[in-house]
């Protein structure tokens, strides 16, 4: 991977992630590792949390595109290692909430997507995403 072209951002635009049921089937246990390892990373690195929770939905029956979205995040992290949570000794303690909503967005189960974070001065103290 530290070979392979540095992507800039975790998932591209137009990219739309589906069963793909007739797409070519992966090993299984190996998918799960990759993921089992990016849910890790989600702790302190925000900014693939969405794109990490999508390719988990596919963790039963993993095909080749699944696996190339899981690829070209670990590519997104190589070129992106000094980005992360940073907490400031100095800085201010003003409490801002961001939300958003996605009415019927989820393609497979036509499920509403909604997420919240808080941030207290320019740490972020708490997400939710839910389905």
């Amino acid at each position: 991977m530290h070979e392979g072209k540095i992507m800039t951002n975790v998932m591209h635009p137009s990219s739309n992630l589906n069963k793909d049921e007739n797409g070519k089937p992966i090993y299984e246990k190996e998918y799960k590792r990759l993921i089992g390892s990016l849910l890790y990373l989600t702790a302190s690195r925000p900014d693939i949390i969405f794109v990490v929770g999508l390719c988990a939905c596919f963790q039963t029956s993993p095909r080749e595109s699944h696996l190339t979205t899981v690829k070209r995040i670990f590519r997104y992290l190589v070129g992106a290692i000094d980005i992360g949570l940073w907490h400031n000794k100095g800085s201010c303690f003003d409490l801002i909430a961001h939300c958003d909503a996605d009415h019927t967005g989820d393609k497979i189960e036509r499920k509403s997507t909604s997420g919240a974070c808080l941030f207290l001065g320019s740490a972020l103290i708490s997400w939710s995403c839910r389905k």
